[in-house]
């Protein structure tokens, strides 16, 4: 806690020199009468007003203050007193008592010891905070542990001459050994402007009061809720400069209980704090306004947290994350989930506005606060000055009675405005117009304190269409508006938020966003469909897709082994059990699909009298024989896949059987179809190809059937194959439909492959040259368009991004310094960096990432258990007669015709953990397996499949990397698979009903670890000596197996403690945790880390556009006209998915290489996410752009893409001019935006080489 640092921060508010050898002591019951004193002014550094005031609510994230305190202790040592009035308390260095924090040894307990037990015998001698149970290497315990007291103990106990005695069992104690133990750090953070000044870790100062509101115009705070401290209700505002935050603490009575409750803001999310001028000396008012809810917490008994099997306790394992703070839980509890909730006591998640009232009439106080200013200041956090601020009280609005006029009960009570507002006559809002206001609300762009009955009046009158693209520029704008009247004099041109035409394969979805706290609901974006909307189009608008994340842009809620969630959970679990409401709509849980149940996610459906979910559910499938909840909810899911339909032909279908022996199914999840077939889908799709052949491979649903169709040229015309195993479910719906198909795309490392193949024997310079030749590629191809397209040609990324900057490139767009081209490569360049930093993404030129499927004509040998494991000393000629063999056809080598792939290469599965997950394999040439290309093809002979000893993977669309750089070979090949046998499945014993789906949704929450387990294997990785092949990696691989298959089977992947890691290396960047636990890594994973330098992505917008486009054609004005209407509406599309995902620019949007993203997902399912979306979006467009230039032939397009290209140009321009006449700074959130004309880049690039112009 905070005492006098003995390095002064600043000369202007620096307290009295002493030496180092007697540094003083504050005590809380003495003032220092020798501390400088300071006017008010001097507590805290101000900003100047400016004559246009800065409102919390417009400002980015808020929070974070903190100051100390000390308490009263009875001394170790008599201490030594300085003369003066008003003596100070001189301590040693080495005195206990004056450590934030005291650790004491225990030796000699027994093994059966609980954390529980050691709390009991010593809390009774002050605040425990931290209790550890050791064990030795083996996993046993040794019979010592630590307790950590924070603050120290008022007597040091230890020191008795009798042994101290721990309590056990009813009637017993222990005699153990006690032994204090060195400070572990000095407890001093130091500054991040000037590492030679230095604060406390822990600075906390009583408040007299704290408010809880909302800013209900730029100057006035609305305060809903009060606490005013107490003597035995304090308000503790703390500022840990440990974990960076800010942390309040303060009680609440409930139904006549009191309850200790916290708020936690990292200094991340705080920007600006408000000082408001109270008109007194010795008062000071802060109010902080954040955009998004802090982490509420409650406090439990401490003896009521503790876990008998646990080594480890924390005193916030006693603090319990909350929901709500209510009066009234029961009512909650059953109540579907409502952006307003009923009866809250503190709405904590939209009353983000918080006024702290201190008393600083101390000299310690002012002391205090004026560390804390410097402290803020250093974390560029400003203290803004406001004499003119109002403090409004509480008043229910209005607003919800009108807008919700039609489904208010006749026998609720309106006020005598609401009755003479009444009138049948009037219809209530439109609910797609009633959505977005409830869009606007819960986002805070709009406030209901500010709606009234005049607002709800125009928004009535208003075309529901019009009212609509109002409401949706609110929120596109993604600023708080305090005078909502005034959106009703700005000229919204018609259609700029309007909904243009979208393609077939496309809808509208309305999505929500349930935190612990609050709910968002999302403007409608545009999305690929699934089989589930397109059967019930006519009622698109009625479902509703849910994600349930930790907090708003937080990402998903992870596990915990504890039951500090338990609340957040339950919340869960209300919300699938009791649904959603908006407006008049009650959204029900429906399902959920595979991907989007490991996202957190579910599709909810607001029935009508005809048309219920529990119908919808019927239609889907029958799933009556399925006696597991959780292949129940899998086959659902499959349902809800994103496909495009194919319609345009009928498909016969063939059965056979699949290819089973030695307990496994070596066909599993593949399927035939004939070229012809695959052709007619090829051109249905559109896919674009390099070559006349369609693609190879297609991944697919057809009823209840999935997996892989590969190309084989012995089916018929429209006949597909199907095999047993691909069968799941009888289905009413038979279609086809297409998730993905077959494409090359670049080979990458990543930490968890490198790791293995550490631990195999490959050297680290192997990897080091590796990326530091990528690194050096990437910087020489700014400036060289050899090297740019080399690069961009060989790293294809999944959504071929890559190949359309090449082809940009080879139309001149880099030679003539085009804004747009330079900006995507300097993105481009900017995201290989970042994933080179942060995950280790090397990309190998010798390899592919390719779909697996089965070698049909069974030619090529595979897995004998028999085959001895050969040792690195082996010949080569014995090692590759031992191994198995696959095929591998790229579509163009490098002299662009189709080249096999011959020769020992790697074969793995993303995750890989085990030794044994990556395999070295034989690529052989077989001409009956010639008309595959760009796939692997696996044997179907062997003991065991070869993928399922890639990480237990099938062949029902699962991607491989290939590798075939002989760098890249480890001395070790082939070691010992791991046993991907799944858990045995426990039936439910009887029907399987909606509520058991939303159990197991809610009950994987809480135990999916899989994340927890990657993350602690690559830190044991990292630290242990045997890295990979260590016991605990192996073990962790084991578990990440069971985590893995958990959505099918049901059967969680439990992780013990002592598989939590206590070190981490610094590449893994754990800023959370404290700084004795992080090591500097010397490993491999280290080297490559300290070996890459961030770089930013800065969008280019200040250099000469394209004469050859510009003045390639004569533009009418009214084509110009026409373009800009729908760059307007571009523009609000790419803005949703923007707002939607927490993408920063439009570049990442239209290019997938999306920097960063709400983390809703993981980086590489998002970034097939994005790709489907930023497909999507461009079809869209682009079909629009098709229809006002009257057709889709170059001759016809060319001008419309011109006028496209010279609208844009028109706008950059004049942004840039007021930029520089300004002296602003030209960032992608302040300009206008520049990729509308590149939806048609092939066009423009033909343009500009044009020899002849018309």
């Amino acid at each position: 806690m905070l005492s006098i640092t003995d390095t002064p921060s600043e000369p202007t508010y620096s307290p009295p020199q002493w030496s180092r050898k007697s540094r003083p002591v504050i005590h809380q019951d003495q003032q220092s009468t020798n501390l400088p004193s300071h006017s008010l002014a001097d507590l805290l550094s101000k900003t100047t007003p400016s004559k246009q005031r800065c409102h919390p609510s417009s400002l980015p994230h808020s929070a974070r203050n903190g100051i100390g305190q000390t308490r009263k202790r009875s001394p170790q040592k008599p201490p030594l007193r300085t003369n003066g009035p008003q003596a100070q308390v001189v301590r040693r260095d080495d005195d206990w008592t004056t450590r934030p924090e005291l650790r004491l040894r225990i030796l000699g307990l027994p093994s059966e010891i609980t954390t529980h037990t050691l709390w009991t015998s010593f809390s009774r001698h002050g605040a425990v905070s931290q209790i550890e149970i050791f064990e030795d290497s083996r996993g046993l315990r040794d019979g010592s542990a630590r307790i950590t007291f924070s603050p120290p103990p008022l007597e040091p106990f230890w020191q008795r001459i009798q042994p101290f005695r721990i309590r056990w069992g009813a009637a017993m104690s222990i005699p153990v050994q006690l032994s204090l133990e060195a400070p572990r750090r000095t407890y001093y953070h130091p500054s991040p402007v000037n590492p030679s000044i230095k604060y406390p870790e822990l600075m906390i100062l009583q408040a007299d009061s704290i408010d809880f509101g909302i800013m209900y115009d730029q100057n006035t705070m609305m305060s809903m809720h009060t606490v005013v401290a107490s003597p035995m209700g304090r308000i503790k505002f703390k500022q840990n400069m440990l974990h960076r935050e800010t942390v309040v603490e303060f009680r609440v009575d409930i139904n006549n209980r009191s309850e200790l409750f916290r708020f936690s803001i990292p200094f991340a999310h705080l920007n600006t704090i408000l000082r408001i001028d109270s008109g007194q000396s010795d008062k000071i008012e802060l109010v902080v306004s954040l955009p998004t809810p802090p982490h509420f917490f409650r406090k439990l008994e401490e003896r009521d947290t503790h876990d008998p099997k646990a080594r480890y306790w924390a005193e916030h394992d006693a603090w319990f994350r909350q929901t709500d703070i209510t009066d009234f839980p029961l009512q909650v509890r059953n109540a579907p989930i409502t952006i307003k909730k009923p009866g809250p006591i503190i709405d904590i998640g939209r009353w983000t506005t918080y006024r702290l009232k201190f008393d600083i009439s101390s000299s310690k106080a002012q002391y205090l606060f004026r560390q804390i200013g410097q402290a803020l200041r250093d974390y560029n956090i400003s203290i803004q000055e406001m004499t003119e601020f109002e403090i409004a009280s509480h008043r229910e609005p209005a607003v919800w009675k009108y807008i919700d006029q039609s489904i208010m009960a006749p026998h609720e009570p309106t006020s005598t405005l609401a009755d003479l507002f009444k009138d049948e006559s009037i219809p209530p809002l439109a609910f797609p117009v009633r959505y977005q206001l409830e869009v606007c609300i819960s986002h805070g762009y709009l406030s209901e304190h500010n709606l009234g009955q005049e607002f709800v009046r125009r928004l009535r009158e208003m075309d529901p269409t019009k009212a609509q693209d109002v409401l949706e520029y609110v929120a596109n704008q993604e600023k708080r508006i305090f005078a909502p009247m005034e959106l009703f004099d700005i000229k919204i041109i018609k259609g700029s938020a309007s909904r243009p035409p979208i393609p077939q394969y496309c809808a509208f979805i309305r999505s929500a966003t349930v935190t612990p706290s609050t709910v968002y609901s999302n403007t409608p974006t545009v999305e690929i469909s699934n089989r589930v909307i397109r059967y019930y189009a006519e009622h698109a608008d009625r479902f509703l897709r849910v994600r349930f994340t930790a907090e708003k842009d937080e990402g998903k809620i992870y596990s915990t082994d504890k039951d500090t969630m338990n609340e957040v959970f339950t919340r869960v679990k209300r919300a699938l059990r009791n649904g959603i409401k908006v407006g008049e709509r009650h959204y029900e849980f429906l399902a959920f699909g595979n991907s989007q149940f490991r996202e957190n996610g579910a599709y909810f459906y607001a029935s009508l009298p005809h048309l219920q979910a529990q119908q919808i559910r019927d239609w889907m499938g029958s799933f009556d024989e399925i006696p597991y909840v959780a292949q129940y909810a899998a086959r659902l899911g499959q349902c809800f896949s994103t496909t495009r339909a194919i319609i345009g032909t009928r498909t016969t279908i063939k059965e056979i059987e699949d290819e089973e022996h030695n307990g496994y199914v070596f066909t599993d999840g593949v399927g035939m179809l004939s070229p012809f077939l695959a052709q007619l889908i090829t051109h249905e799709l559109g896919i674009v190809r390099t070559s006349s052949e369609p693609p190879s491979i297609f991944q697919f649903r057809m009823g209840g059937c999935k997996g892989i169709l590969a190309v084989s040229p012995h089916s018929k015309l429209q006949e597909i194959t199907i095999r047993r195993s691909q069968y799941k479910f009888a289905a009413r719906h038979e279609g086809l439909e297409i998730i993905r198909w077959s494409q090359f795309a670049a080979s990458n490392l990543n930490r968890q492959i490198i790791v293995v193949l550490s631990a195999l024997g490959v050297p680290d310079e192997i990897f080091i040259e590796k990326q530091k030749a990528q690194l050096a590629d990437l910087t020489l191809a700014m400036i060289s368009e050899l090297k740019a397209l080399s690069m961009l040609q060989k790293d294809i990324d999944p959504n071929q991004m890559t190949l359309t900057l090449a082809g940009m490139i080879l139309d001149g767009f880099q030679k003539c310094q085009e804004p747009f081209m330079i900006s995507m490569l300097h993105l481009w360049r900017a995201w290989s960096i970042k994933y080179l930093k942060e995950k280790a993404r090397i990309t190998i030129e010798k390899g592919a990432f390719l779909l697996g499927c089965v070698d049909e004509t069974a030619t090529l040998k595979g897995h004998f258990n028999q085959t001895p494991v050969l040792q690195a000393h082996e010949s080569m000629e014995a090692k590759l007669k031992s191994l198995p063999e696959v095929f591998v056809q790229l579509s163009k080598g490098a002299n662009g015709k189709p080249k096999v792939i011959l020769g020992p290469m790697l074969l793995a599965r993303n995750p890989s953990l085990h030794p044994g997950d990556i395999r070295v394999v034989q690529g052989v040439d077989v001409r009956a397996l010639r008309h595959l290309k760009d796939a692997v093809v696996v044997p179907q002979t062997g003991d065991r499949p070869i993928v399922n000893m890639c990480s237990g993977g099938d062949l029902d669309g699962d991607d491989y990397l290939v590798i075939w750089d002989p760098e890249l070979l480890p001395r070790e090949w082939n070691h010992p698979p791991m046993d991907f046998t799944p858990a045995e499945k426990i039936p439910l014993g009887r029907q399987i009903l909606p509520d058991d789906l939303t159990s197991f949704f809610v009950e994987y929450m809480k135990n999916d670890n899989l994340s927890r387990i990657a993350v602690a294997h690559l830190a044991f990785a990292d630290f242990m000596e045997d890295g990979g092949k260590s016991t605990k990696c192996l073990k962790l691989a084991e578990l990440h197996s069971t985590a893995v298959d958990y959505t099918k089977s049901g059967v969680p992947a439990r992780m013990t403690r002592d598989l939590n890691p206590s070190k981490w290396p610094h590449f893994m960047e754990k800023k959370n945790k404290p700084r004795e636990s992080i090591y500097q890594s010397r490993k491999v994973l280290g080297k490559l880390f300290d070996q890459v330098e961030r770089v930013d992505f800065v969008p280019v917008f200040d250099v000469p556009f394209d004469t050859r486009i510009l003045n390639a054609y004569r533009i009418e004005s009214t084509m110009l006209e026409d373009a800009a209407v729908i760059k307007r509406q571009y523009d609000a599309a790419v803005r949703r998915i923007m707002a939607q995902h927490a993408i920063s620019t439009e570049f990442e949007v239209w290019s997938t290489f999306v920097m960063s993203h709400s983390k809703a997902s993981n980086d590489y399912k998002f970034h097939e996410e994005i790709g489907r979306i930023s497909m999507a979006l461009k079809d869209r467009f682009r079909a629009l752009c098709y229809e006002k230039a009257g057709g889709s032939s170059f001759e016809t397009l060319a001008p419309f893409a011109v006028a496209m290209y010279t609208i844009t140009v028109g706008e950059i321009s004049e942004a840039v001019a007021e930029a520089r006449a300004r002296k602003t700074s030209m960032t992608a959130d302040k300009m206008p935006m520049m990729s509308f004309p590149w939806l048609f880049h092939s066009v423009l690039g033909k343009i500009a080489n044009r020899t002849v112009v018309p």
